[in-house]
Formats: structure tokens, sequence, C-alpha cells
């Protein structure tokens, strides 16, 4: 698929055959979402990939699955695997104060951005668009606090590491579409600007 097709193709699907993707085509998501940027190099941003259908369904319901399922269905558990993005800020920190990364006086930058959260986005998209080249669906749900408290317990997910949500992956079945979609996109007029803004 060309590339334009597959950034074009991509949409939050809410809807998913349960499993029948073959272990080597979910690999190949986890490995083409590693390949992003990071700040310095740091590599802070780790991939759950959750496939087993018991565990699927504990996270869906720690995700709240059955808020969702009146008007979406069972679509975080039925899927083919759960990707589940984690980053640690506490990577990024350690690696600036490395002698490469220190300003003049040997201490770590100020943060103006935090670009563990750009970095972990970045690898949101490559498992988006490599699900999409792979003729698959990905969907995205975040939770509160209490739901990461307790995705981090019951995966045993590391202090230093948050989890920013899950992403099932499957082949997408018809489902319904967010009702958000009716704001349509903003116009490309507004949305870009040339030489200033």
């Amino acid at each position: 698929m060309e590339f334009a097709d597959v950034v074009m193709k991509r949409r939050a699907v809410r809807r998913f055959e349960e499993g029948g993707v073959e272990r080597e085509v979910i690999e190949r998501i986890a490995r083409l979402a590693q390949r992003t940027p990071s700040a310095g190099f740091s590599q802070g941003q780790r991939l759950i990939v959750v496939t087993e259908p018991e565990q699927r369904r504990a996270v869906a319901r720690i995700y709240g699955e059955d808020e969702y399922e009146p008007v979406f269905g069972r679509w975080i558990s039925e899927c083919a695997a759960q990707f589940i993005p984690c980053v640690s800020e506490s990577i990024y920190h350690r690696r600036y104060q490395e002698p490469d990364k220190t300003d003049d006086e040997g201490r770590e930058i100020d943060w103006p951005i935090p670009y563990w959260w750009v970095d972990i986005g970045a690898t949101m998209q490559n498992v988006m668009l490599a699900a999409v080249d792979a003729g698959l669906g990905c969907g995205f749900v975040g939770a509160g606090a209490d739901g990461i408290a307790e995705l981090k317990r019951y995966l045993g997910i590391p202090d230093e590491f948050a989890p920013i949500g899950v992403m099932p992956v499957g082949r997408p079945m018809p489902d319904v579409r967010s009702p958000s979609l009716k704001r349509g996109w903003v116009p490309f007029e507004q949305f870009t600007r040339w030489d200033r803004w």
C-alpha cells in the first residue's frame, strides 16, 4: 500500500473480529512501533502486546469496556491484540544527565516541552499506520488515574513507566463511527500556515 493511502485510510476502529491475526503480523507491527524518534535517542518508550483472550478481557474491564458496550460493543477485548504503549520520563532525564547532553555547567536541560510524550505519540502513530498497512484496524482508549494504576498492577508495569492507553488491533468489522466526526476536518488553509502565522 502506498504511504499516502495508509495515512488516508487510518481511522479509529471500534469493532474487530476476535483473534485471527498471525503472530508474525502482530510482531511486525511491534517492530515498526520501535522505529520512532526519541529525544537524544533516549528510547524511553516500551510496548506491551496482549494477545491471550482472558488477559485481553481483564485489560478491557480495567479500561471500562462495559461502559462502551451499549454503543460500540466489546471492541477493547474482541480483537487480535492490545498494544499498550508505555513511556518513562525518568529514562529521558537520565539520558540528558549524560555528558553529551548537559549544558556547559554539567546540568540537565530545562525541558520546555516534555518530549517523552511527543515520542510515545510517535510510537502510537507507528502502531496505527503499521496496522493499516497490514490490512488491519486500530483503535485507542485511555483511562483515568485509577484505571492506569490498576493496569500497572495487573500487567506488572514498573513504577517509572506510564501506560498511555490501550490500542486494540485486529481485522476491522463494520462499526459505529464516533459522533465527534460530525465536526469535520479543520480546513487545510486553517491547519497549515506558510512562512509565518
